[in-house]
């Protein structure tokens, strides 16, 4: 059995970055499904935290029925929930153990559709005539290929995101150290309440710039020495004194940034490193997957995941880096969203670069496609989005 598998698509941003929205961007990954049995779709598929679940169901539809007569009755789609897309499984979590205490989640659940969620038996309805079916939190796609999303690795991230922050604050709260963590349940035990918080927020109305990811992506900016510097050379806006003030908010930011890390470890949220270069945040992110790898015992089982949206292994990329403490050989299948913050002017050099997927045949390594790598920044940036931030600026690229 051939599989395909794709991870972060976010269909439904606000900002919409979720290049699949776009039907002459959905066709190479259709192409892609030629020859192809089965196509994994692995996590953070709907953005489900920028507003009400209908307006990502709506972007999420054309996608789901293109997929469906590209793979035809022959072909299977699987669907594994992440953390921007957690209330797809949510129903199904909460209903296994309203009447009595259900057995230990394993590392891979296999669900219809229907028993999973009414949202997911929407969806399969869209994808007829392929069949589909639910997997969480992963899937065992070949005996020696487990896939899935990744967002357990915020447990033991460095890098101080807002995924890690919170996810240590409810590790405190619990008195569930991360440190102690050997199983599904262990990680959902601290990630579930804080997932079901932020859907709550978002179920109604658009959430603000705190939750829905933008004021995290100007912090990045600030911190990076981008700032405005990064936007399309020329720009000339706003008037000297507004430049003035940006300039020293951001030197603010950057000296408070090491002493807010110290006071977060002091207060055992940690451990947390103030460093957020490139190389930092890639290391980091396959340090903690490798840990996860570990605590699920996958032993050296090749581990594909998504979350970090940086693919690899990459030409150039440290093989050592890709190796989890436990032996496991990691597989990073990139995204389907345009962030440009994470880009450089080139197009479709940068590991950021959305459009990766990962091939699975029945035997041999996992091949890494870059499906968009062709594509221009022209052609996949959302309109009315800024050009992509000048490396040298100091925002992180690798």
């Amino acid at each position: 059995m051939r599989t395909l598998i794709v991870s972060d698509l976010h269909l439904g941003s606000l900002s919409r970055s979720d290049v699949l929205r776009r039907p002459e961007l959905r066709a190479p990954l259709l192409d892609a499904l030629a020859g192809v049995d089965r196509l994994v779709l692995l996590g953070d598929v709907l953005e489900l935290r920028h507003g009400p679940a209908r307006e990502a169901m709506d972007a999420a539809r054309p996608v789901f029925e293109d997929l469906g007569r590209a793979l035809g009755a022959d072909g299977e789609l699987v669907l594994v929930a992440g953390n921007h897309d957690h209330r797809l499984i949510d129903p199904w979590l909460i209903a296994r153990g309203e009447l009595e205490e259900p057995p230990p989640l394993g590392i891979e659940q296999l669900l219809e559709p229907d028993e999973a969620s009414p949202a997911y038996e929407r969806i399969a309805g869209w994808a007829a005539p392929a069949r589909v079916r639910v997997a969480y939190p992963g899937l065992w796609v070949r005996e020696d290929v487990y896939a899935t999303h990744g967002h357990y690795l915020d447990s033991h991230l460095t890098v101080p995101t807002l995924e890690r922050l919170t996810v240590g604050a409810m590790s405190r709260l619990l008195d569930k150290p991360p440190a102690r963590f050997a199983s599904v349940n262990d990680y959902e035990a601290v990630g579930a309440p804080m997932f079901a918080w932020r859907d709550a927020v978002a179920r109604d109305a658009h959430t603000g710039a705190a939750l829905n990811g933008i004021a995290t992506v100007d912090a990045w900016r600030a911190l990076g020495g981008a700032g405005k510097a990064g936007r399309r050379a020329g720009s000339r806006r706003g008037s000297l004194r507004k430049r003035a003030t940006r300039a020293i908010r951001r030197r603010a930011m950057v000296v408070a940034f090491p002493i807010a890390v110290a006071a977060l470890n002091r207060a055992g949220i940690g451990p947390l490193k103030a460093s957020i270069s490139g190389g930092e945040l890639r290391r980091a992110g396959l340090i903690a997957m490798g840990e996860v790898a570990a605590r699920l015992r996958l032993g050296d089982a090749h581990v594909v995941f998504g979350h970090t949206h940086r693919a690899g292994p990459l030409p150039g990329d440290h093989a050592d880096e890709w190796r989890g403490s436990g032996g496991a050989r990691l597989v990073n299948c990139g995204s389907w969203s345009y962030s440009a913050i994470f880009l450089s002017r080139a197009d479709g050099e940068n590991p950021y670069w959305p459009g990766a997927a990962v091939l699975v045949a029945e035997d041999g390594e996992p091949q890494l496609l870059q499906l968009l790598r062709e594509r221009a920044h022209e052609e996949i940036r959302p309109a009315g989005a800024e050009a992509v931030s000048d490396p040298a600026a100091g925002a992180p690229t690798l």
